[in-house]
């Protein structure tokens, strides 16, 4: 075991047998590797990852943790650490790690085999990994934040499908329920804004696959629509995107401590369309910001605390 791991930390597992072989293990869509660059001095200290769609609002995040952490630097502008490749993005800044994962299911997936494998790399003990998003709601007001109790598929289950080598593989989606707990405390704490814990559904598309009345196609009525999502709702479901099953599925795999928490931009029950304007909607999309930022500054508090 290496000596920097002890009997309680827990290391980020990788379930491969053939990585040991590798004289060198690239990670493409990064642009890093082992054998250019030294990943535990890079990344060693890393504690707490947050992955989101997009690499502007990614970048956002990171400028808006470094001023919570009080380890802002007025004449830094956090390059993208991944600046040799277009299709993620990362920033980083004291144990803090912020990565973009694109769009959907497959863009999810890259990214975190080649992040966990990043992190195993680096010999990253005890990380907490927590994506931040944007979703439609169901039943819920515009804005309203919901920290992911289960990812369900779309049919309600928690659960993970994957055809590997032909075969269906299914992988369980359970999240950290302790820390869903704790975020959810954080928020009563912040009082800024309404905060729920409840089942997100994760779909493979964005139009037909979450009932949308707008899309180039629509096969199905108005009335099909409502009778989808109001079982949804019976369900358990409060809010709908498109890449919880699978990071909950690959965060539990690798023993990453993960929790999913987004914003809803619409209410799906009222409409498809997003109607609000830029500056709400950006308001919006704040929140999970807001909310993963303050947890992450009491951890790191305490942190401090125990370590006197």
């Amino acid at each position: 075991m290496d000596s920097k791991y002890t009997e309680t930390s827990s290391p980020v597992l990788v379930h491969n047998p053939y990585l040991c072989g590798l004289k060198d293990d690239i990670l493409y869509h990064f642009s890093l590797g082992t054998g250019t660059h030294n990943l535990p001095a890079l990344f060693g200290d890393v504690k707490f990852v947050c992955v989101g769609g997009s690499a502007w609002r990614m970048k956002e995040f990171i400028e808006y943790v470094a001023a919570e952490l009080g380890m802002q630097d007025p004449k830094s502008d956090y390059p993208n650490i991944c600046a040799g490749t277009d299709r993620y993005a990362m920033y980083k800044v004291g144990p803090v790690l912020s990565v973009s994962h694109g769009m959907g299911i497959p863009s999810m997936s890259i990214m975190l085999h080649e992040l966990i494998k990043l992190l195993h790399h680096a010999r990253c003990t005890d990380v907490t990994i927590i994506r931040i998003g944007t979703s439609g709601g169901i039943g819920l007001e515009p804005g309203t934040v919901v920290i992911t109790k289960q990812s369900v598929d779309a049919t309600f289950v928690a659960k993970f499908e994957q055809l590997i080598l032909g075969k269906l593989v299914v992988r369980d989606t359970d999240l950290d329920y302790t820390l869903a707990e704790e975020l959810l405390q954080c928020s009563k704490e912040l009082g800024q804004f309404k905060t729920v814990m409840g089942n997100t559904m994760c779909t493979l598309d964005f139009y037909e696959g979450q009932g949308r009345l707008d899309g180039a196609f629509c096969l199905y009525t108005e009335k099909d629509k409502h009778k989808y999502l109001t079982k949804a709702k019976e369900a358990g479901v409060c809010n709908i995107e498109m890449e919880s099953t699978v990071f909950a599925a690959m965060c539990k795999l690798s023993g990453l401590r993960a929790a999913v928490v987004c914003t809803t931009l619409v209410d799906r029950l009222k409409g498809d369309q997003l109607s609000s304007s830029k500056e709400v909607l950006h308001s919006y999309q704040l929140r999970p910001q807001i909310l993963v930022g303050y947890y992450i500054k009491k951890q790191v508090e305490a942190l401090k605390i125990l370590h006197r």
